[in-house]
């Protein structure tokens, strides 16, 4: 639900699940046949564990982060893992990146720049749920376009404060 200040976009776990279906479909129906996926923790495990799953393909991780100030809501330096963890083999073939949106576009950008040059990755394409109207990059597939660069809410953010503690407290009786 996007606000009527259009800043902020709220997402309950079903809408969440049902835009990651809609981006299965998405690149179900362009036809493109790709061989690996590669999902950014942690903003696209979900997105990359579903697809991974719908489209019965290897799941490879990648760790990035870039929002570190004012609880997360300030861009600061990207930091990119140096491997990828991935069940066998190496990251090769047609691979699909996926994340759960394309914010500034400063992190897939990075990611896919790195992977470009990868000679074992014949051809790269990205997926994400969300695509900003500030982002510089636009992901081959998305499910929804922001123009007005809300802040997502999503539903798992609950979890960023909340410690064992608070998880006593709601299970006591």
């Amino acid at each position: 639900m996007l606000t009527d200040d259009g800043k902020h976009l709220y997402v309950s776990w079903d809408e969440y699940h049902m835009l990651i279906e809609r981006l299965a479909l998405k690149v179900a129906h362009s036809g493109w046949e790709f061989d690996q996926i590669l999902c950014l923790a942690r903003g696209g495990m979900r997105p990359g564990d579903v697809l991974s799953r719908v489209f019965d393909k290897p799941l490879a991780i990648m760790s990035t982060s870039s929002y570190r100030a004012e609880a997360g809501t300030i861009q600061g330096r990207l930091d990119m893992a140096k491997y990828i963890t991935m069940p066998k083999g190496e990251l090769a073939g047609r691979v699909l990146l996926v994340d759960d949106l394309a914010d500034s576009g400063v992190t897939l950008r990075a990611v896919v720049d790195r992977l470009r040059g990868v000679p074992s990755i014949s051809e790269l394409r990205t997926a994400v749920i969300w695509v900003k109207g500030v982002s510089t990059y636009t992901p081959e597939y998305y499910v929804e376009m922001l123009p007005s660069s809300p802040w997502i809410h999503q539903p798992f953010e609950d979890y960023d404060n909340l410690r064992p503690e608070g998880l006593a407290k709601k299970f006591s009786v």
